[in-house]
């Protein structure tokens, strides 16, 4: 099947990579660098040097691919935890879920994809009631994470309500593992970055339209639909790429 992975260097499309063609897909993964590139054709995806906020450019790219699904693992967050820097990220991550997103549909749109994979969060519901369901909104209120949660918010509403594509919001837990911020479970829900990357490949052919809570069993989110669905389990693939 013919994939096309938004944020093939990032922590998550770093890990989903060799799921991806290891299962026979072809992959077309976009990045901002030239050099990136050279690295991505070498791990044998069909690299596009391409940014997200210029929308001809991406609307060529896509249909250039010509992708069955769209996997849309893009962030603008720094590789290493530093608070000041994750506070001055905010501003242009939220950007990437709204404007970066709209971009990106619009151009699966143009190509004719019939599937549509996001990353939002499953550590945005309100405190009380655990393990949160699906259902359950998401905390706009939320005066600390509000630019995150509701770039959350954004993200899901676009891809729940783009017609002619099959939207499937992946809620990540907070990652840890290779590449992440840190290197063991912390704050709950918390989710292995392979768990996820495994999560993005279930969804290529598994589970209906819909919001899927990806995280540990660590009894803050219910991942019950999740398993029924599209069959994932936390602990599959996380020792299978350290």
């Amino acid at each position: 099947m013919r994939i096309f992975l938004a944020g093939a260097s990032g922590a998550i499309g770093r890990r989903l990579v060799p799921l991806l063609l290891g299962a026979g897909h072809q992959v077309t993964g976009t990045t901002r660098y030239a050099e990136t590139a050279k690295m991505l054709k070498r791990a044998g995806v069909v690299p596009a040097v391409v940014d997200v906020f210029d929308a001809p450019a991406l609307t060529a790219a896509v249909r250039a691919a010509r992708p069955a699904v769209v996997i849309h693992q893009l962030t603008d967050l720094p590789r290493e935890f530093d608070e000041a820097q994750v506070a001055a990220s905010a501003p242009m991550n939220a950007r990437v879920r709204s404007e970066g997103t709209r971009n990106l549909i619009a151009a699966a749109q143009a190509a004719g994809t019939h599937r549509f994979i996001v990353q939002s969060i499953s550590f945005a519901y309100a405190p009380g009631g655990e393990p949160h369901p699906e259902t359950d909104p998401l905390n706009l209120s939320d005066p600390a994470r509000a630019a995150t949660v509701k770039g959350a918010a954004d993200i899901e509403h676009q891809v729940l309500a783009a017609s002619a594509i099959e939207g499937i919001v992946l809620r990540y837990g907070l990652l840890y593992g290779p590449g992440t911020w840190y290197e063991t479970p912390g704050r709950k829900p918390a989710l292995h970055v392979d768990a996820a990357a495994q999560a993005a490949l279930l969804a290529v052919t598994r589970g209906g339209p819909g919001v899927y809570n990806i995280a540990d069993d660590d009894g803050a989110v219910s991942i019950a639909k999740a398993r029924a669905e599209l069959g994932f389990e936390p602990t599959v693939g996380t020792d299978q790429l350290t």
